[in-house]
């Protein structure tokens, strides 16, 4: 079978955001495996970002994940903050990606995310075994690497300048939804019952 993005093809944003918006499944007709193995982890970090700018454009919080196989480099799971969109409170990047790999090792796998994770997230992700992940922005958000590390997860920060801008744009655009994606809606509410008194 003939693939759109064969082990030639050049990575590029165009090709990484075909990436980011295919569903998982569906990988394997669009590339050759040996794509895979030349996507640095920039790459991989970027398709985390796009995934971030997906969930922007939808009107959520832009936070997106990537999960690859170590040994094969293969994308095994992908997805972004879908609190808005889905009307749910701990669907995150990163434990949609992980909802997205499925029932899998991931002791074997390196988790790119955009944004450094939540207590959720990070909790999950050191129950989970996950061996490596990737911290796009600790700009913007930052803390729990040390906890990561703590139970054993190799945590790099590879941070990233666009998805920094866009966090940070985000941030200062919708302030409520930021609060309530880290602290939950009881924020919002306790904000505004404090500016009614």
């Amino acid at each position: 079978m003939t693939r759109l993005i064969d082990a030639e093809s050049e990575v590029s944003d165009a090709v990484l955001t075909v990436i980011a918006h295919m569903p998982t499944t569906s990988l394997p007709v669009l590339m050759e495996a040996g794509f895979c193995h030349r996507l640095a982890d920039a790459d991989l970090m970027r398709i985390a970002v796009l995934l971030a700018q997906k969930s922007f454009d939808e009107g959520g919080c832009p936070i997106g994940a990537v999960i690859v196989d170590n040994a094969s480099r293969w994308i095994v799971g992908k997805g972004h903050n879908t609190l808005v969109q889905e009307n749910h409170p701990y669907n995150h990047g990163e434990t949609a990606a992980i909802r997205d790999a499925g029932r899998i090792d991931f002791s074997r796998t390196t988790l790119y995310t955009s944004l450094s994770p939540c207590d959720v997230c990070a909790t999950l992700l050191y129950m989970r075994g996950f061996e490596r992940v990737v911290v796009g922005d600790v700009t913007n958000a930052a803390g729990n690497e040390s906890v990561l590390r703590a139970h054993g997860v190799q945590v790099d920060v590879l941070q990233d300048s666009y998805g920094i801008e866009l966090y940070a744009r985000y941030r200062q655009q919708r302030p409520d939804l930021d609060k309530e994606d880290w602290q939950g809606i009881r924020t919002i509410d306790r904000a505004a019952d404090s500016k009614a008194t």
